[in-house]
């Protein structure tokens, strides 16, 4: 192998040139320096090493600096991105100034769209398609020049609700249009639901060659009436004899080609090839393995999705592989709480939307399988199937990341809040996420929420406050609840002190003083970050009281009132967008009550985006670091009482 194949590589086009065994060196290539990043860095190895022959081969048939290439579950993408200049960029993997992660289309004009939800490829291909046709410029027989459309959706993600909406309506297209389903048999974790088993069957059969029997018929049957009657006919004889019979997709308008070898480069580019002049709808089903090349990947997908950074010694035996540990993170601790509330309270439920180890519910799944479910990529019928829980007077917990709740806020809305019922949401990855960057952060759990009549939202500080939400969710039967926590270790800072329960609508006083010089409510972990600068401050003869104000609806209006009558400098502090954030949540009450809110300052999430770095980077860039909160006190009380507050 020569390792300067890949660093050689200036753009796509150079793949034109090389042979297949070229190609296929350079397939191993990637997988080395794919495995040798994410083993320093930490990243989504096993979905990427999967499909490495795929993307090479869909870069040497189509020119995607012309045609359209959308992704979906975006976590699949570094093969693209090493293919398209950006391998200088490797080395820096997720962090800032590096490679994202995530397709990014400020990285790169090959990156069409920011990508880090499921489902939405084939619906924003759809919507290329349909404009390059307005614009005259979509590719055809007629027009050779124009531009061809492919969306590549994979990991399970096919069985996601926008997934469904987007082919219904890419059956009615009259042109080319190719979705390239990615089958490697996995979600993040193991797939789930009746259409997970239906490409389980079909990747077992043995007789996808054999499909060409009734092809014409299914042509006839499409959108276009007789105008497509001969459009087994306009098909190359590689895909006629792989034209499946009887699929699912069919029944979209979808002509179906494979199931194909997705590690066979030279059979992807002869269909490739063939797919690229067809001028009709068409999926082709790939199998691929998860993990491919890299063995400890392939016999554990889950744990390799997105492993932390990890070492392998190799020995005589064979290889192991260690992944780095860290400190005890909220994840860890909300699956271990929520195995206790199950095993305290037999009515409580668990749910998780293809997340079970993301999110903790992996803990729990073992101890109690018939009171927990994963339902795959399907946040929205995962609230939906859970008010049908507490409508029938189980206790669910949904544990999912904020950054997809947003997905299911119309269930929220209708199925939960509107109709009284006791879901419970728990809520990962909240604030910034690091290395995941701007498509992952939990930015406006608070603003969709508060909105919903009668919804109760905390936030939990470390383990003890997260343990205490959740017990009093358990018996909190008034409406919908939630509870947010970071991707980031829990704190000792405060645990010393047994941790109060949660009462509805009050806040934890964490330090006071007899006169204080100002006072900071602070939303979650930030409680800690203040913590911290207090503890700066106290250095310098600055006494600020600070208090855990754990629920953002109700805001603590006793307290609100005993802070503003001191007339000192109070400061919110949160990691949630500063619109419609825990801040607005007190000046709405200052509002209400009647309350000066001159003295109410506001430290959070700025209006603008925030791309791939480390959690405390992100922090710091924002300031809300206990440094910068430091400082934004220090300029509060140094600073006359402004007339009217405004963020």
């Amino acid at each position: 192998m020569h390792p300067s194949l890949l660093s050689r590589l200036q753009s796509p086009a150079d793949l034109k040139h090389l042979s297949l065994d070229g190609l296929t060196e350079l397939a191993a290539e990637i997988r080395s320096a794919i495995c040798d990043q994410v083993a320093q860095s930490g990243g989504h190895l096993a979905p990427n090493l999967g499909v490495v022959d795929l993307t090479i081969a869909m870069h040497r048939v189509f020119d995607f600096g012309h045609d359209r290439l959308l992704f979906d579950v975006g976590h699949q993408c570094y093969p693209h991105k090493l293919l398209t200049g950006r391998y200088p960029l490797f080395s820096k993997l997720r962090t800032r100034g590096g490679m994202a992660g995530f397709p990014e289309p400020s990285e790169s004009n090959y990156d069409l769209f920011s990508v880090g939800h499921a489902g939405t490829a084939i619906s924003t291909a759809v919507g290329m398609a349909r404009g390059d046709s307005l614009n005259n410029e979509c590719w055809s027989v007629a027009q050779p020049l124009g531009r061809r459309v492919v969306s590549l959706i994979g990991d399970a993600s096919i069985c996601n609700g926008v997934a469904m909406e987007g082919l219904n309506n890419a059956g009615t297209l009259k042109r080319q249009f190719l979705v390239v389903l990615n089958d490697n048999g996995m979600s993040i974790a193991k797939p789930q639901g009746a259409l997970a088993a239906y490409f389980d069957r079909l990747r077992l059969s043995h007789t996808y060659g054999e499909f060409k029997r009734r092809a014409k018929e299914i042509a006839k049957r499409m959108p276009g009436g007789h105008t497509l009657s001969d459009a087994y006919h306009a098909m190359g004889e590689v895909s006629k004899t792989l034209i499946s019979e009887e699929t699912w997709f069919e029944h979209f308008g979808l002509v179906t080609v494979g199931p194909v070898d997705g590690h066979d480069i030279p059979t992807l580019i002869d269909v490739l090839n063939e797919a690229a002049h067809f001028d009709r709808p068409m999926v082709l089903h790939v199998k691929t393995i998860k993990g491919k090349g890299f063995l400890p990947a392939e016999g554990d997908a889950t744990t390799f999705h997105s492993p932390a950074a990890f070492s392998v010694q190799y020995a005589t035996e064979g290889c192991r592989v260690e992944l780095k540990k860290g400190a005890r993170s909220f994840t860890a601790a909300f699956g271990e709480a929520l195995g206790e509330l199950m095993a305290l309270d037999p009515k409580v439920v668990a749910c998780t939307a293809a997340m079970p180890d993301g999110t903790g519910v992996a803990k729990v799944m073992p101890k109690f399988p018939e009171r927990s479910f994963d339902v795959g990529i399907c946040e929205s019928h995962a609230l939906d199937m859970l008010a049908g829980l507490a409508k029938t007077g189980w206790k669910p917990f949904f544990a999912v990341y904020s950054t997809f709740l947003q997905r299911a806020f119309d269930q929220a809305f209708q199925e939960c809040a509107l109709q009284g019922l006791p879901v419970r949401l728990c809520l990962d990855r909240a604030g910034y996420v690091g290395g995941d960057g701007a498509v992952h952060h939990g930015f406006c759990d608070i603003a969709l929420l508060a909105t919903l009549p009668k919804a109760c939202l905390m936030a939990a500080m470390d383990e003890p406050s997260l343990k205490a939400a959740m017990h009093f969710m358990a018996e909190f039967d008034a409406g919908l609840s939630a509870v947010r926590y970071p991707r980031d270790s829990v704190s000792s800072m405060f645990t010393n002190d047994a941790c109060p329960a949660f009462v509805f609508g009050q806040a934890r006083p964490l330090i006071t003083h007899a006169h204080p010089v100002a006072a900071i409510l602070a939303y979650g972990t930030m409680a800690i970050e203040s913590g911290t600068a207090l503890q700066e401050l106290a250095a310098e003869g600055i006494e600020v009281d600070l208090y855990d104000a754990r629920f953002a609806k109700p805001i603590d209006s006793a307290l609100l009132k005993t802070l503003v009558s001191k007339g000192i400098p109070i400061l919110t502090v949160e990691d949630h967008s500063i619109r419609g954030g825990f801040g607005s949540c007190v000046l709405e009450a200052c509002n209400e009550h009647g309350l000066d809110a001159r003295q109410i300052h506001r430290l959070a999430m700025p209006d603008s985006w925030v791309y791939q770095a480390e959690r405390s980077e992100q922090l710091a860039e924002v300031g809300l670091d206990a440094s910068s909160i430091a400082s934004k006190v220090r300029a509060l009380i140094s600073a006359p009482m402004r007339e009217f507050t405004n963020a």
